[in-house]
């Protein structure tokens, strides 16, 4: 979990660590005209362990879930982009319930197909990735700094 990769600048984040978590699992994708992602699905397993969803959603065996929206992305080669996302949602008492950022970090797979599908058609493709949730008082990096 957490390779040696340094973070890109732009999604760098200072301030406390609520946990560190590797996912597996597979990004859903739908065909209409292009591949368009519908939803992650994925296992998590770190510091606490749970399941990945549409929201984008990490829900935690403790009880406590979270929800965020893509602030930044820093493009990889033959994977999909690592990501700095900031919380739009908590629910329950335990440690995402303290979640303000989040990184997506050392990304493997997940990239839609290369070939065209037709109406309807739905592909799962693998991945992993490691995920690190920031508490109250982290402040992500200045973009160019």
């Amino acid at each position: 979990m957490l390779g040696c990769q340094s973070v890109p600048s732009e999604l760098a984040v200072k301030g406390p660590q609520v946990a560190k978590v590797h996912a597996t699992g597979v990004q859903i994708y739908t065909w209409d005209s292009e591949w368009k992602l519908k939803a992650p699905e994925a296992i998590f397993t770190g510091d606490i362990t749970g399941k990945h969803y549409a929201g984008p959603t990490w829900e935690s065996m403790d009880g406590s879930k979270v929800k965020g929206h893509k602030l930044r992305e820093h493009p990889v080669d033959g994977a999909i982009p690592w990501l700095l996302l900031d919380c739009t949602a908590r629910e329950g008492t335990g440690k995402l319930s303290q979640v303000t950022y989040i990184q997506r970090l050392n990304t493997t797979g997940g990239k839609a197909p290369a070939a065209a599908g037709k109406s309807g058609d739905e592909m799962r493709v693998p991945y992993t990735a490691d995920y690190v949730f920031y508490g109250t008082g982290a402040e992500p990096a200045k973009p160019g700094n």
